[in-house]
């Protein structure tokens, strides 16, 4: 038995609201004015677990996908999937690039966030369908799988599209809106509608595309998350933090001369997110603190992910394969080269563990970060991991 320890108009947001299991007051969290906010996340045919449903999802060039259960090593396989390009996820979804558009594969494992608490859920693993549209396509996540939306940017066709997060749980495809945009374009959810960065201003809208907000500055937008503190875009000016579709952005500068950053990554609904500083090393942005901090490295990264806040660790994939692990602002581990291909490889985070993929070997490796990076397991998936992300989460 195998058991682990338990991106016309558009943008990026989310709504943080309150939600109560009890009469309690309790801390806030992301959450939606659907029957989903007080049902705690479930959804017909699923059945409430004990502890996260951890599952690696993996798919091949050609599109063989399979499920490996990191709490009991059981594997299966899902039919269906088209040949990928590119792979997102939200901890639940597997948004796979393909030819025809963005195809959706529900994993069936996935965790409800209440704030002080959290809920966790199984249900069949099933391709849902395929939205629409061509080129190079940016996912765009909230913090819900069942309620809220979630963005899709397609680069060739030039659209973007939002969907209902609570019709993607019941096995639908439902487009909120679609709207032309161009290349330089962010869109993020932000509860049911969504927060657009283009043409120099930042502007909210909702679940119909209608602006909400008139704008504020945000030129050159790049890259976009969801963290507990809110929807964080990036922009020249700085990093845009933005609570809800109904109240102004609040800016955090970059310092002087510094350069923006082009992607976040952090593990999800913790506030705390890394991104590559090129030549220099990595910035760590606290969304909730409103600050930067810039970390050096003495070796070029191609990954960063911000793994937690307590012990502020971030863990790193350097262009020779290694997995370095940072706590604060140093270095304190190392592996040795796992991967010769770190350009193409992913690095996943979870609250104890992190992942990265050798699809040369077929391999993915388990890596306890707090533990001196020490290698927990070399794990062989039931289908070769060229596209591969961690859900359940």
């Amino acid at each position: 038995m195998m058991r682990r320890a338990v991106a016309a108009q558009g943008l990026l947001a989310l709504a943080v609201l309150v939600a109560a299991c009890s009469s309690a007051a309790t801390p806030a969290a992301p959450s939606s004015n659907d029957a989903t906010a007080t049902d705690h996340g479930v959804i017909a045919g699923a059945v409430e677990v004990a502890e996260p449903p951890l599952q690696l999802l993996t798919v091949d060039h050609a599109g063989a996908a399979g499920i490996l259960d990191l709490l009991d090593g059981s594997s299966s396989r899902i039919d269906g999937v088209a040949a990928p390009t590119a792979l997102a996820t939200d901890g639940r979804y597997a948004f796979i690039s393909t030819v025809a558009g963005v195809q959706i594969v529900d994993s069936g494992v996935w965790t409800w966030d209440h704030g002080d608490h959290f809920h966790y859920y199984r249900a069949p693993a099933r391709v849902i369908g395929t939205v629409a549209g061509s080129g190079p396509a940016t996912v765009a996540a909230g913090a819900l799988s069942t309620a809220g939306s979630t963005a899709i940017v397609f680069a060739g066709s030039g659209e973007a599209v939002l969907l209902d997060n609570a019709a993607l749980a019941a096995g639908q495809i439902v487009e909120r809106f679609r709207i032309d945009v161009d290349a330089h374009v962010v869109v993020a959810p932000l509860g049911d509608g969504a927060a657009i960065a283009r043409d120099g201003r930042l502007y909210t809208v909702d679940a119909a595309g209608e602006v909400l907000t008139a704008g504020s500055p945000c030129s050159a937008p790049s890259g976009s998350i969801t963290t507990r503190a809110g929807l964080v875009i990036g922009c020249a000016e700085g990093a845009m933090v933005i609570a809800s579709v109904d109240t102004a952005p609040e800016v955090v500068p970059l310092p002087p001369g510094a350069l923006a950053p082009t992607d976040f990554a952090g593990r999800k609904g913790r506030p705390r997110v890394a991104s590559i500083a090129p030549g220099a090393g990595f910035w760590i942005l606290d969304a909730r603190a409103r600050t930067w901090t810039l970390v050096p490295s003495s070796v070029p990264l191609v990954r960063v992910v911000a793994a937690d806040d307590v012990d502020e660790h971030v863990v790193a994939l350097d262009t020779d394969g290694r997995v370095r692990v940072f706590r604060g602002t140093s270095e304190s581990a190392a592996t040795e080269p796992l991967t010769a291909d770190s350009a193409n490889s992913s690095l996943v985070v979870d609250g104890q563990r992190a992942y990265l993929n050798d699809a040369a070997s077929g391999m993915v490796h388990e890596i306890d970060y707090a533990d001196s990076a020490r290698i927990a397991r070399t794990l062989q998936t039931p289908t070769a991991p060229a596209f591969f992300t961690e859900v359940g989460r």
